[in-house]
Order: structure tokens, then sequence, then C-alpha cells
């Protein structure tokens, strides 16, 4: 899978509202024993990862994350900058994900820097 390609189920998955697609899409681009940690959240495994997902969808309605800018690749870590917003409105929130991938290109750990991000 290339940069580009995982980039963009990444963003896809953050942005479905079905749980059970979403779980589809962690399943394609996430490990089992998967680490997401962020400012303001931690998840370990896939069904963490899918509860957290559809939290952020509550907590931001009408919101959803895009990429800004291009992917940074690395051996197996990737870099990317995101932004929270409604189509055709500002930014609420953003910042940059670092991703370490397995041998099988699936995300191990996410960690993720809030660049601006809104109280919650």
């Amino acid at each position: 899978m290339t940069a580009q390609t995982l980039a963009d189920q990444y963003f896809a998955t953050w942005n479905e509202p079905d749980a059970d697609r979403r779980a589809e899409l962690i399943a394609a681009t996430w490990s089992e024993t998967s680490t997401f940690v962020d400012p303001s959240f931690e998840t370990h495994g896939r069904d963490e990862l899918n509860k957290l997902m559809g939290a952020a969808q509550q907590m931001f309605p009408g919101l959803s994350f895009v990429r800004i800018g291009d992917i940074d690749d690395h051996h197996i870590y990737h870099r990317w900058t995101w932004h929270l917003k409604a189509e055709g409105q500002e930014p609420v929130a953003g910042g940059t994900d670092i991703v370490h991938l397995d041998p099988d290109g699936r995300i191990t750990h996410m960690i993720g820097f809030h660049d601006f991000a809104p109280e919650h």
C-alpha cells in the first residue's frame, strides 16, 4: 500500500459514520494491537480506536478530517498534517500525525500532535 493510499484510508476511516464499516477500514489499515496517542486520547487495539472515532464524530458533528499538504515518508514511518473542518469553512482544529508501520504496511502506532484545537 502506498503512503497516499494509507493516508486516504486513514482519513476515510475517521470520517466514516457507520461503526461496522469503520471496523472494516480499521482492520485493513491498523494492526490488531495498534495504539493511538494524542494530547487528548489514548487507545489500545482496534475496538477502542473504533469507539474513539465514533465519539469524535459525536463531539464534532458536521466536521471532517482532511489531510493538508504532502505526506512525508521515512522508512517505516509516515507523517501527515490534517485539519478538522466543515466544507467551505475555516478549520477548528489541526495537527500532525506520525505513524509507524508493521511489515505488512499496517499502522502499529500513531502519535498525534495538535497544532490548534478546541476545548473539549
